[in-house]
């Protein structure tokens, strides 16, 4: 995998993963939490759509690798709202 590959691979992961949170509504950190979301979101919905029978609806190909762009985007919805029933609402005074 080349470096530009890679970035790539970054760059579809975060816009996936700001799309995740912005379905949900919850946000909490910047780039970098969003690429670790589309990537997260990736893996859990591929497993999701596995499981259920489902095919890869979108993907993109970059190298000889796809990346599941639908499934990244539910997965990562999926986990953001798992994190925001979990943790604590924040106060504002």
């Amino acid at each position: 995998m080349s470096l530009v590959e890679l970035l790539l691979y970054l760059l579809v992961a975060g816009i996936c993963g700001s799309l995740g949170q912005a379905i949900t509504g919850y946000s909490r950190g910047g780039c970098l939490v969003s690429i670790a979301l589309g990537f997260i979101g990736a893996l859990l919905g591929m497993k999701l759509a596995s499981i259920a029978g489902l095919p890869e609806m979108f993907t993109v190909t970059i190298g000889n690798k796809s990346f599941p762009i639908v499934w990244s985007i539910i997965g990562a919805a999926l986990f953001v709202a798992i994190l925001g029933f979990l943790t604590p609402r924040r106060r504002i005074d």
